[in-house]
């Protein structure tokens, strides 16, 4: 059996990130004057890059003006007051709604802009290996371009180092070390080994740890004097670092250095520092009477030249539960220990400063502790927190659940005498990396479970009281329990709480009195990255988007006080609003906003509109095939949401827009180009006539005031103008080639971005655009915007041209476009020719059907063009400047834009095209037309967007977010075959669409968002979820959360065995839960269980059990199975609880409540002497696991469980999974059995096993083509598939189960889901896997036909030779997995869906040659890959 393993959603959160100046965007250029709020207007601070697992992204944070809201200039403009002293004086500009605002140059003073700093996606990879650390690092070029180069570490020992290039706008790799092969990786088990990558503050050297205490050093040339005599200086470029080599501490360094915790450079020292974090003993709590302070700290010179290494500072007798370390500024020096109990200060002279952070710290070690009198009751706890300087004497201490402490360095002079902390700041995610951005005031926290939010630290002045100056001391707090906020508020949650230290008398004196001030760390919330974490269960529910129901992927995910629910959707979320029979629209629609004139006194005046205020569309133009030859209609709005329909015009309409301003509707037929007045009355008509007779039919047009194309059934265009009569006219299209020239596409595209005219190149004056004054507001003082129009059009030959308006200028033209090549510039090409040809050209399937040049993005919207190709091939395209050229052109133009376009997306469709010669009504009815059409939507939340829809057989939204990049969605119809954004009910997030279904008016469900490649939406709990269950007979959500409760052992008496014998020494912690029924319509908790505070659940399951209470004598059960925890002297015990789901009468008190409420019914309870670890259900019975056994219960009289059979299995039951009598049994050390359930007699019997000890977290049946296969996983990520067959002599007559596919994915998944994909002519549908995984992601498992097997294999091995990688990593061994057992790996079974996707996104050309290489066609593979993942996620 072969399978197909895709990755649905990619890793979510933030496990590791680097700040730097990535991009070119970064610098300033001196070259370029840029006034100084122009640059505040649009600034990028710097980049930012995250990873987690195999997922790159990389962001700009950018510095930019804080919008204004419109609600607040409406008001403004509606009052229309006037302030006083609003005249003008030198230096100001008059600014509507905004009075005057000075833009002299000669004042030096920097005027206080508001602004916001946000996160803007750039660029994502989902990369071939496992990200172990980032970091920042500069070469010998930085000193040249001031550009920053990324340096990444992998799981499987190697180094990447990568810079970005503006030729492609995407990283490129400079070079790979790997250390696979050395003796120390070698000879070691990785998977048990976390490896850390860091670099020197001045980037001479970077430090990769390995195991076997090592660490391998790569040095970096920093100027050319550092490199040896016979090196080249122009390789520096190429080759920016020297031989990199292997350190083995305990050989090099100190033969006492074993088990390394942590490791870091020290700043401020001419040669490489390091300090080495280690335990020469180990021990643990139980031996402390044995070996006590066993870490040290062992700082030594790394000299790379010389290979030596001398010890400068050794400190010895540290606690033995250090965690990390943290380099001090150069100020300080030394380093700061991070320990369980304890913050422990230690530099190169030996001295140690201590600060105990509860009561544990003294009594597990024999350092000297002093308590500061204000903390005598602090109790904190260590693990997992994060650390970072945000000044040279204040560092951040974020711990596991999120709260943030200040702690100050007091020093006297350079030597530290004591570390103060104070009360908490504010509580932000749960960290799993924190870092300071640059230079500047900004800090990310990133979180591996949850958002990763950006804050900004300042240190203010604060006036204080005299009873609070007389208290004197650095520890002076001033707390607002108002600030402390959690993450789910999204405004002002870090605020002012915490005094840092406190300045003497300044400030103004008030009654002769000096002020006091002192100065308050303040943290602030400026962005924040969206995720959930872990996914801990999934499982598909029924959702209703408006009337529809649909398919719901919910998911538990996050930790702690981040966790909650996120529900996943296949298609965009859409509710229908209602329909509008009366319009039709099956062969277009358009939604036109005409302003309507006044009449007063018999006179009509054009009503003024607001600028503040966005205007509505007041009419619908859609038009019908049927009855022939077309109708047109005319709709405007009338009450209740409907339309009045007020002109009816016979023929088909091919397109409408607003025109004159729009005063007047541009309406063009199939054979005539109108101007319609705003009632519906013509106002003048132009024939598509030539002195022989009509012309052909008109198949397509654009319109954009003033400029009207019509592109013709015989691929001739033609071209109009506006008149300032209020007519049209034909514009001379003589600068294009002759008048009978042929263009496949065309369309006008307006550039609001300024874009098009900044990369004008002209040797003339640049009057060859459009340019308008738009109304001048604050922003436009700060960087005045350009709005330009050009024409872009696709001639046979696949010539793609840009014109310039309204002289018609050819400024851009390439080829390029038909074959889809990943950048795409100028050629720089004369006029090309597309004469007509004898006989005809017929149509070919890479030719460009449909071409698009918009606008698209969230708050920034950015100019992308879209094409189409015949055979059913889509990309995307960013338009961006292209910068300096090596050489000029041979024949230069005119004037050129010098812009390049990039693919950021490419996807391939299956469409069917019917006979085309057929011109009969009922063709022209079945016609499917595929168009792109912009639109721009407000959502409810505030949120605009701004994308593109795609009509026709495979309908999808284009949209772009700030953090996600573009984005593709189905739209979940069938066929689309008009589309139309639509605000006539003012709301500016309606759409108007005809389908499969019929007319419709949609809007987008609220809440959804969309930076993946799913729309998700989250909900929030405020706890975590281990295990979640559709009840399919009331549709409700049944699920298991887990919390935290004190723990207490007790004797045999029941009396306590220990009690907490300080203030600031508590209880320890364990897990609890609760069984929660949640209504998934409003997300509310109806009812629920509460368990044990040492018992926890860890299994749900909804089985079929036998019942005497229906006719059918089977129900649905909730079952539920947990562990109770006794301590570390007593054995786990566990029960069985077995649950139903009742209506009772609803709580109608609360209008949001659901119309009918349930609760849970306790019906059974067995108790267990070991833990239940594992449910299922089958044949009316219960399975579960307790210990090492499985048991099989029936159900009696609904109060009881009797069991029937029982079965010696494993070590600990993980996962048991139940087809009709048939069981697997998944198992932590034995991995999986095979069982069969016989009920005469009641017997268990194994008919297959696994003979090798594998840990399985997971087991599912697997089935294709009548086929039954085994899936497990397990805690490495390894998925393997076994057969049974007992006709194998391998098999030993059965009893072993056959491993034929080993497939490493390195996600542990411990959640899974199974969809049926039914075929026709099957008894057995084939089977879909969907697995939930630790790491955020989502995947799926498809079964594969064996002949399209064999096609995507042999395109997998081209894929993997042929084509560049990101950080030069090899595809294929990532996925093998290491078998002692087996003489090569097993891996023909399973296909790479990350690698194969990148098929669809290579250019036509690339594609018809590595085809070509296997034998075969690309529209063949295309057509495979399009089968396995049609119907998108599921």
């Amino acid at each position: 059996m072969h399978a197909l393993h895709q990755e649905l959603v990619p890793p979510s959160g933030v496990e590791f990130l680097a700040s730097l100046k990535l991009t070119h965007s970064t610098i300033k250029d001196p070259a370029v004057p840029v006034s100084a709020r122009h640059e505040l207007a649009a600034r990028v601070l710097c980049n930012v890059v995250v990873a987690r697992s195999n997922i790159l992204r990389i962001f700009e944070v950018r510095e930019e003006l804080a919008q204004v809201s419109g609600q607040y200039e409406e008001e403004r403009e509606r009052k229309g007051k006037t302030r006083k002293d609003t005249e003008s004086v030198e230096g100001e500009t008059s600014m509507e709604g905004d009075g005057y605002v000075n833009i002299a140059k000669s004042t030096n003073e920097k005027a206080s802009v508001p602004t916001v700093t946000k996160f803007y996606f750039l660029r994502e990879h989902r990369l071939h290996g496992i990200v172990t650390g980032m970091a920042c690092v500069k070469v010998v070029s930085s000193l040249e371009d001031k550009l920053d180069r990324l340096l990444v570490s992998f799981r499987d020992a190697k180094l990447a180092l990568l810079e970005w290039s503006d030729e492609t706008h995407d990283l490129i790799t400079v070079s790979i070390h790997t250390y696979e092969r050395a003796p120390q990786v070698m000879n070691a088990d990785v998977a048990l080994f976390r490896a850390q990558l860091r670099v020197e503050p001045h980037s001479k050297c970077a430090a990769l740890s390995l195991p076997k205490d090592s660490i391998a050093i790569l040095p970096f040339y920093q100027s050319h004097a550092d490199m040896d005599v016979d090196q080249d200086q122009t390789n520096a470029r190429v080759i920016p670092y020297s031989p990199s080599f292997i350190l083995d501490l305990p050989v090099s360094v100190d033969k006492s250095i074993k088990h390394v915790a942590d490791f870091a450079f020290l700043p401020g020292f001419h040669n490489p520092i390091m300090a080495v974090l280690f335990q020469a003993q180990e021990t643990w709590t139980g031996r402390l009477k044995e070996f006590k302070d066993t870490f040290r700290v062992i700082m030594f010179t790394l000299d790379i030249y010389s290979q030596n290494f001398p010890i400068i500072a050794s400190i010895d007798g540290l606690p033995h539960d250090c965690i990390s370390l943290l380099p001090c500024s150069s100020e300080l020096g030394g380093v700061i220990i991070i320990s369980s109990n304890a913050i422990i200060y230690v530099d190169q002279a030996g001295r140690r400063v201590t600060l105990p952070v509860n009561g544990w710290a003294s009594r597990m070690s024999d350092l000297p502790y002093t308590v500061p009198p204000d903390q005598e009751k602090c109790d904190l706890v260590l693990e997992g927190s994060r650390s970072v300087f945000v000044d040279d004497k204040t560092f951040l201490l974020i711990l596991k659940d999120g709260i943030v402490y200040p702690v100050d360095v007091v020093a006297e002079g350079r030597v530290v005498s004591k570390l103060v902390m104070g009360p908490p700041l504010a509580q932000t995610a749960i960290p799993s990396v924190v870092q300071k951005l640059g230079e500047n005031d900004l800090l990310l926290v990133g979180s591996a479970v949850g958002p990763s939010v950006l804050v900004r630290s300042a240190k203010v002045e604060e006036e204080i009281d005299e009873e609070d100056a007389v208290m004197g001391d650095a520890t002076t707090a001033v707390v607002k329990p108002a600030q402390m906020m959690d993450l789910d508020d999204d405004e002002d949650i870090y605020g002012p709480s915490t005094v840092q230290e406190t300045q003497m008398t300044n400030g103004t004196a008030t009654n002769g009195v000096p002020k006091q001030t002192r100065t308050v760390l303040q943290l602030s919330l400026c962005d924040s990255l969206p995720a959930y974490g872990p996914v801990s269960d999934l499982v598909f529910s029924l959702s209703r988007n408006g009337e529809r129901n649909v398919a719901e992927l919910v998911t538990a995910t996050g930790a702690g006080h981040m966790g909650g629910f996120t529900l996943f959707q296949r298609d965009l979320p859409s509710k229908k609003k209602g329909k509008l029979h009366a319009i039709g629209g099956l062969r277009g629609m358009w939604s036109l906003p005409i302003r309507q004139p006044v009449k007063s006194g018999g006179a009509s005046f054009e009503r003024s509109s607001n600028p503040y205020q966005p205007e509505h569309d007041t009419l619908i133009i859609s038009t019908d095939a049927i009855p022939s030859p077309g109708v047109s209609r005319i709709a405007v709005r009338s009450v209740k949401s409907d339309v009045n329909i007020i002109t009816r015009i016979p023929g088909t309409t091919v397109g409408a827009g607003t025109f004159f301003q729009r005063t007047a509707i541009l309406h063009v037929m199939t054979g005539a180009i109108r101007v319609l007045e705003p009632d519906g009355t013509e106002r003048q008509c132009i024939k598509d006539v030539d002195a022989t007779g009509p012309r052909p039919k008109i198949r397509a047009c654009s319109i954009a005031d003033p400029f009207v194309l019509i592109v013709r059934d015989d691929d001739t265009i033609g071209l109009f103008i506006e008149t300032d009569r209020g007519k049209i006219r034909r514009k001379d299209m003589s600068p294009m080639g002759d008048k009978t020239s042929k263009y496949l596409a065309g369309g006008f595209f307006t550039d609001h971005t300024g874009l098009m005219l900044n990369a004008l190149e002209t040797t003339a004056v640049p009057n060859s655009a459009v340019s308008e004054k738009v109304t001048t507001t604050l922003q436009n003082v700060m960087g005045p915007p350009t709005r330009s129009q050009w024409l872009v059009l696709v001639r046979p030959q696949g010539v793609v041209e840009i014109w310039s308006l309204p002289k018609l200028q050819l400024v851009f033209s390439t080829e390029a476009f038909a074959t889809l090549q990943t950048v795409v510039t100028d050629s720089h090409s004369p006029v090309s020719l597309s004469t007509p040809q004898d006989p005809p050209r017929k149509p070919q399937d890479l030719d460009i059907e449909q071409i698009l040049v918009a606008p698209l993005g969230e708050t920034s919207p950015e100019m992308h063009l879209f094409v189409f190709l015949r055979c059913g091939q889509m990309a995307i395209y960013q338009i961006l400047p292209a910068g300096s050229a090596l050489e000029p052109p041979a024949t230069p133009r005119p004037s050129t834009v010098n812009i390049k376009f990039v693919k950021v997306l490419s996807k391939a469709f299956e469409i069917q095209r019917p006979d085309e010669t057929e011109k009969s009504i009922i063709a022209e009815q079945k016609r499917i037309s595929r168009s792109f059409i912009p639109f721009n939507t407000t959502r409810t939340s505030g949120a605009t967007y701004t994308g593109v829809f795609f009509t026709g057989d495979n309908p999808s939204w284009i949209i772009s977010s700030d953090k996600g990049g573009v984005q593709l969605y189905p739209s979940g119809h069938g066929v689309v075959h008009a589309f139309t954004p639509c605000s006539l009910w003012d709301s500016k997030g309606d759409f108007l669409l005809y389908s499969e279904e019929g007319q419709s008016l949609l809007e987008w469900m609220p809440n959804f968002h969309f930076d993946g490649p799913l729309p998700s939406r989250f909900i929030p709990r405020g706890r975590h979820y281990s295990n979640i269950l559709f009840e399919p007979s009331t549709s409700l959500i049944v699920a298991a959360s887990t919390l935290e409760a004190t723990f207490a052992s007790f004797d045999e008496d029941g009396n306590r065995l220990w009690e907490p014998d300080a203030p600031n020494v508590s209880y320890p912690m364990a897990e609890c839960s609760t069984l929660e029924l949640i209504s998934p319509d409003v997300w509310v908790t109806m009812d629920g269980f509460e368990f044990a505070s040492n018992e926890f659940v860890t299994a749900v399951e909804c089985v079929t059990l036998e019942t005497s209470s229906t006719e059918t004598g089977i129900k649905t059960f909730i079952a539920v199975g947990t562990s109770i925890n006794r301590g570390e002297d007593l054995a786990t015990k566990g029960c069985t609880y077995i649950f139903d789901i009742v209506e009772v009468v609803p709580d109608h008190s609360s209008a949001s409540a659901p119309k009918r409420w349930y609760k849970l019914k306790l019906l059974c309870r067995d108790d267990a002497k070991g833990p239940v670890t594992a449910l299922c259900g089958f044949e009316g019975y219960l399975v579960s696991s307790m210990g090492q056994k499985i048991f099989v219960r029936a159900f009696d009289a609904d109060e009881r469980l009797v069991g029937v059979a029982f079965l010696d299995v494993g070590v600990y039951v993980t996962s048991l999974r139940s087809v009709k009598n048939l069981l697997l049994v998944g198992d932590a050390v034995k991995s999986v059995f095979f069982v069969a359930f016989q009920e005469d007699p009641y017997k268990l019997v194994v008919l297959g096993k696994d003979l090798n000890r594998v840990c399985v977290t997971n087991v599912d049946f697997f089935f294709q083509e009548e086929e039954l296969s085994i899936v497990t996983c397990d805690e490495e990520g390894v998925v393997r598939i076994y057969d049974y067959n007992p006709t194998d002599p391998e098999s030993r007559d059965g009893t072993a189960l056959l491993l034929r596919t080993e497939y490493l994915t390195h996600a542990e998944y411990r959640t899974s889901a199974m969809i049926a994909l039914r075929q026709q002519d099957a008894l057995i549908p084939q089977t879909k896997l969907v697995y939930g995984a630790t790491n955020g992601s989502i995947a799926c498992l498809i079964p594969v036909d064996e002949a399209v097997s064999k096609r995507l294999e042999l395109l997998q091995g081209q894929l993997t030779r042929n084509i560049q990688h990101t950080a030069a990593l090899n595809p294929k061994v990532f996925r093998i997995v290491r078998n002692d057992f087996v003489s090569r790996p097993l891996s023909k079974g399973a296909l790479d869906g990350n690698l194969i996707s990148q098929f669809a996104s290579l250019s036509t050309t690339r594609q018809i040659e590595m085809t070509r290489q296997i034998g075969t066609e690309r529209s063949v593979v295309l057509s495979d890959w399009i089968s396995l993942t049609q119907g998108s996620a599921w």
